[in-house]
């Protein structure tokens, strides 16, 4: 069989981004030729210090390169501006409207070492990553009583439909994978996280599309439940290892996936991957850190994790496996941990871990 190269876009963004990225390729160019995968790689420019240097933070050319000769990319991380920039909106927004990467897939794992929990929690959130109040439709005005702002909370069927779709596939994959490997004990879950008991319409719209897309015939013998996302949140810190997929509009899986990496260790475990059809931008989950910029303390595994993710929606799940793998025994061995994890590794010595181990 001919190897298969796959193209790769390399986009750093700010801060620490410039720094796991590069891990990132290493660990693609490290994984064994049996494998027959080949890697091309093609640096791209986004993020806030793009913004400051051109006046733009997604140059056309970066989109283009992307849509016209990549297979997938790794994306690091955005430093935004706290108070308004004329100009300025975030590139990962606008990189996922415009590649219609509708998803953004979350596992949340823990391994040995990295939990408090005596029981192990494997859970995703699948969160819809082109709508609701990410569409940034905002407007300030004034009135007798002062100002008033106000921001546009989109929500559609189609949207809605998708992003159920992919969670009850993702549940199905997972169950699959499962037997394969003689887990019992679990069934496949999608739980629909939502507030349309006050939000009558557009979460409602939501719900009744999501439970409408699972209710499909390919969605057979898949369980499905709902939670408020009020008390999505009280339940899953409580008892996380109830859950399998979770689905839910954007801002409630953005807020959600954050606070479940705390679940698990550390915002620097949390793998992100934005997926559209036939496309796939593995991210991690942590922001640029611009107080550890510079000092190779910044830990690399969300990174690492979001490669094999990306892998694993270019289909290549071998690929993808062998990296989980190594990056789960560098976290049980626990010699090679960055400071976020209580440990004293630099960045390079948690790759280089994870590298032999490959």
């Amino acid at each position: 069989m001919a190897a298969r190269t796959l193209r790769i876009g390399l986009i750093p963004g700010d801060g620490i981004g410039r720094e796991v990225i590069p891990a990132g390729r290493r660990i693609l160019e490290a994984l064994p030729k049996s494998l027959g995968l080949n890697f091309s790689f093609v640096d791209l420019e986004a993020g806030f210090e793009t913004f400051q240097k051109t006046g733009v933070a997604l140059p056309d050319k970066t989109v283009d390169t992307l849509k016209k000769e990549c297979d997938g990319a790794l994306f690091g991380a955005v430093s935004s501006p706290s108070t308004p920039t004329k100009g300025y909106s975030s590139p990962i927004v606008a990189l996922r409207k415009r590649l219609d990467l509708y998803a953004n897939v979350r596992p949340v794992k823990s391994v040995k070492n990295t939990t408090m929990f005596p029981d192990p929690i494997d859970l995703v959130i699948v969160r819809e990553n082109t709508e609701d109040l990410y569409v940034k439709e905002e407007k300030t005005y004034d009135t007798e009583h002062g100002k008033v702002a106000e921001a546009i909370k989109r929500i559609s069927e189609r949207a809605s439909h998708r992003i159920a779709t992919m969670a009850g596939d993702i549940a199905l994959r997972r169950q699959r994978v499962r037997e394969s490997t003689g887990q019992t004990g679990k069934s496949a879950l999608v739980t629909i996280t939502h507030k349309s008991n006050v939000l009558s319409q557009t979460d409602g719209l939501f719900r009744s599309t999501a439970r409408e897309a699972l209710a499909q015939s390919q969605f057979k013998g898949l369980e499905v439940d709902e939670q408020i996302v009020d008390s999505m949140v009280y339940k899953l810190f409580r008892q996380p290892q109830t859950y399998d997929v979770i689905v839910a509009p954007n801002l409630y899986g953005d807020i959600l996936s954050d606070g479940a990496a705390a679940l698990v260790g550390s915002l620097g475990l949390v793998p992100s991957a934005n997926v559209g059809e036939g496309f796939a931008i593995g991210e991690p989950c942590h922001g640029s850190a611009p107080d550890i910029q510079g000092q190779n303390i910044a830990n690399p595994i969300a990174t690492l994790r979001s490669v094999a993710l990306m892998l694993e929606f270019l289909n290549e799940e071998k690929a993808a496996a062998l990296i989980y793998k190594a990056v789960d025994a560098n976290l049980e061995e626990g010699k090679y941990l960055s400071p976020d994890m209580g440990g004293q590794a630099k960045t390079t010595e948690v790759v280089e871990d994870i590298l032999r181990r490959m």
